[in-house]
């Protein structure tokens, strides 16, 4: 049988077809989700796709994470479904407390936009297992509120629990704290990052490689496994 991701779309989300299409590719059925609908639709894995939502308004991802669908993905989430949260997803992720920390403003106070090189700290997620940990990857990163914080015993805590899965390599784009481009739950279910995986799945679009697109093959496997 084969595995259904679903996709959610809030008001202002930006890459949800990316993400649809991302699923596909690596051999899953992609379902849509709408923001205000409490049903899942079934699927074993839920993304929350980057963008914009609801214009980033009091606090990027503040309101959505009020919207109807996070109440059943919350308590889904915590009964140990994938979570995977892109971007603006992570923001939301950490405004509904799946994750802890928060995400504000680059410390350059500029939008950027680029090729990011991360390194996989954690292959051992629901949604990294196909990278191999010490793993070099490149994803395109885009993002206003990509600085990640966290008081020093969280952090302290993420590490010494290996829960961050990415860092960013080369440079520091947006100011996070000890470079976390990503991380997880205790669980390993729920996976937040700031890059975007679904934009490098394919040669002909984004860095011109595929290096997101274990992000998919993994959620497959693990399910596969489950």
């Amino acid at each position: 049988m084969t595995a259904r991701i679903g996709v959610v779309t809030f008001p202002g989300t930006l890459d949800d077809q990316d993400a649809l299409r991302a699923a596909r590719l690596a051999g899953a059925e992609p379902v849509s989700l709408w923001h205000r609908d409490k049903d899942l639709k079934q699927v074993d894995a839920v993304v929350l796709a980057g963008g914009f939502s609801y214009g980033d308004y009091l606090r990027a991802g503040a309101i959505s994470r009020f919207s109807p669908v996070m109440e059943t993905i919350i308590e889904q989430a915590k009964a140990g479904m994938p979570v995977l949260g892109i971007c603006n997803g992570f923001q939301i992720l950490t405004e509904a407390h799946l994750l802890p920390g928060a995400m504000l403003r680059n410390n350059h106070l500029h939008f950027i936009c680029r090729d990011q090189k991360l390194r996989v700290e954690n292959a051992q997620t629901a949604w990294t297992v196909d990278y191999e940990q010490g793993q070099q990857i490149e994803v395109p990163l885009k993002n206003m509120d990509g600085r990640y914080v966290a008081d020093e015993r969280t952090l302290d805590e993420l590490e010494a629990e290996g829960r961050v899965a990415f860092r960013y390599l080369d440079m520091n784009p947006n100011g996070s704290l000890r470079d976390i481009a990503g991380i997880t739950n205790a669980a390993g279910n729920v996976v937040g990052l700031m890059p975007h995986p679904e934009h490098a799945v394919e040669p002909l679009v984004g860095t011109g490689k595929t290096d997101g697109l274990g992000f998919f093959t993994s959620i497959l496997k693990k399910l596969v496994n489950a």
